[in-house]
């Protein structure tokens, strides 16, 4: 118990020298080597990942039609919420609450379509890498 407390004591008072342990029972902590000083210029490195260089950049249009043909449930699905939302809108707008309570339940359907068609997609491109 009186050495914990001249560890402690020691500590607080900053003349603790790590080449020894102070505590009976306990090997000194080795050598603190700083790792290589973070560069903004150059770009992280990742264990186990590679980027990929594209030589020609994609426009928008042609990210937004490859991602499309990729997985089309998900372009379904954000339409159908479209759909849904502002025909909603346009019901409410003209009175009739029941239409608009319906398509704002059909718009709820269509977000969780939409979200359960990017879980699926983004699993089955997991499964595809791994194998």
């Amino acid at each position: 118990m009186v050495n914990f407390f001249t560890c402690i004591l020691q500590f607080k008072t900053s003349t603790v020298d790590f080449s020894q342990s102070c505590c009976p029972g306990q090997e000194a902590p080795g050598p603190v080597t700083p790792g290589a000083p973070f560069e903004p210029s150059q770009p992280p490195v990742i264990e186990g990942f590679s980027p990929s260089i594209c030589s020609t950049p994609e426009s928008f249009k042609e990210k937004f039609l490859r991602k499309t043909h990729e997985n089309p449930m998900v372009s379904i699905g954000c339409l159908g919420t479209a759909a849904a939302l502002t025909y909603g809108l346009y019901c409410f707008h003209q009175g009739q609450s029941h239409r608009s309570q319906l398509m704002m339940r059909t718009r709820i359907a269509a977000q969780g379509f939409t979200v359960a068609a990017i879980l699926l997609s983004l699993a089955a491109s997991t499964m595809k890498s791994r194998s």
